[in-house]
């Protein structure tokens, strides 16, 4: 059963770094922009690098009650700026957006679970208090 947690992180990690790629892409950013968030040049290449060092602390399960944190952090003002389902008229995109965001709040959830339960037995934190 040790080995569930670690799994958990993995797959839990993947999305965050998987997605922080594209955050320094200009798509991304201009969508961002076209959403309304503000200086996207900047705050979208800074929300890639809050996912990458979040998912990569997860990931290896160093420091990863803080790395929890980026996460939420970072996924906070992404869902409500991102995924907002309720300004959306076309019927098609706002199941697409609403699921996005409902994806997002559950991935909060993760985050502050593992914020509060920290990464379990096989991590790097586990083996730092045993040494």
């Amino acid at each position: 059963m040790k080995y569930t947690v670690l799994v958990g992180r993995i797959l839990f990690a993947l999305i965050f770094l998987f997605a922080s790629i594209g955050h320094f892409s200009a798509g991304e950013i201009g969508y961002a922009a076209s959403q309304g968030v503000p200086i996207a040049s900047f705050l979208v290449p800074f929300s890639g690098i809050l996912a990458l060092i979040g998912g990569l602390s997860i990931l290896l399960g160093y420091k990863t009650k803080t790395g929890a944190w980026l996460i939420v952090i970072f996924l906070v003002p992404v869902t409500f700026m991102l995924h907002k389902f309720w300004a959306v008229t076309d019927p098609m995109m706002q199941q697409i957006q609403m699921a996005m965001f409902m994806k997002n709040i559950a991935l909060v959830g993760g985050a502050l679970i593992l914020a509060y339960f920290g990464a379990g037995p096989i991590s790097i934190d586990a083996k730092a208090k045993i040494s």
